[in-house]
């Protein structure tokens, strides 16, 4: 979830991302076969190629040993033995799927990031796409400058309009903004959470000067809140006017009841291993008749 402003430190740390993970930080965690070739979903209805498309939630940021992406562990696309994510939890029930999955969310990305990964996704010729997406459009340097309401829809209608016209048979699925509220609420108290928070500037909008009583401290982050839920309400809309190929999570991610337990250490923002197992266990769809 983190700003643009850290990508520089980022880009800097993917070298050491890739020896940290023996390349499990790329894009393409398995070797896949001609992109062109790839195949469709199979006869068990569960499909048979994926890509994760968002930001460093699904990046995997600090779910290694390491304040890096690590794509191994990641709740959508991440095929470690210690996560038991879509792409794992697919390949239990089809095979097929077995190296055709990729990873094309990216640390800092706000919801104007989706259109070029969904144009990945389409090169990418796959079946079923994941959507997380808006953590950084609210986590801006202050309250006024959170991407806008209809910006934000905008942004998001031209990624799900990219995936529609180059993969009209594909599933994708659209999960909700983590609740970052609730998330200040439950590491306020903390005396090293807070001093992160403080020391890495995580989250301004949100998390700066989390003790702060003041009316503007809380005025800040009712703001937030209230546009976290604005986005929430445009990512439902806008898989509704996608069509049947399109499920929203109904919320279930802005409704993890999040615990000190289920994030890094690092930032104390990020989803621990932990914290990406239960996005999976709330957002996978068991089935995929729609």
């Amino acid at each position: 979830m983190l700003r643009r402003w850290h990508l520089a430190v980022l880009a800097l740390l993917a070298v050491t991302a890739l020896a940290c993970e023996g390349g499990a930080g790329a894009a393409d965690p398995e070797p896949t076969r001609n992109r062109t070739t790839a195949p469709t979903a199979g006869a068990t209805g569960y499909p048979a190629s994926m890509a994760a498309l968002g930001d460093s939630i699904t990046a995997g940021v600090g779910s290694c040993l390491a304040y890096l992406a690590c794509s191994r562990n990641s709740w959508a696309a991440g095929d470690g033995g210690d996560v038991d994510s879509h792409y794992r939890r697919i390949l239990a029930m089809n095979s097929k799927i077995k190296g055709h999955v990729h990873n094309f969310a990216e640390p800092g990305a706000e919801a104007d990031a989706l259109a070029g990964q969904a144009a990945r996704a389409v090169d990418a010729k796959v079946s079923y796409v994941t959507v997380l997406i808006g953590a950084n459009d609210a986590c801006a340097g202050s309250a006024g400058g959170m991407t806008s309401v209809a910006k934000f829809r905008d942004e998001v209608d031209r990624g799900l309009a990219r995936l529609k016209k180059g993969l009209p048979k594909a599933r994708i699925l659209v999960v909700s903004v983590p609740d970052l509220y609730r998330l200040w609420q439950v590491g306020r108290d903390d005396d090293e959470v807070v001093r992160v928070w403080n020391s890495r500037g995580i989250c301004p909008s949100m998390l700066a000067d989390p003790r702060s009583t003041a009316d503007s401290a809380e005025r800040r982050r009712r703001a937030v809140r209230d546009r976290i839920d604005a986005y929430d309400g445009e990512l439902r809309a806008a898989c509704e006017a996608y069509g049947s190929r399109c499920r929203w999570d109904d919320g279930a991610v802005h409704d993890v009841r999040f615990s000190i337990g289920l994030l890094n250490t690092f930032d104390f923002f990020h989803p621990n291993l932990k914290g990406q197992n239960e996005l999976a266990d709330v957002t996978f769809p068991g089935t995929f008749d729609w």
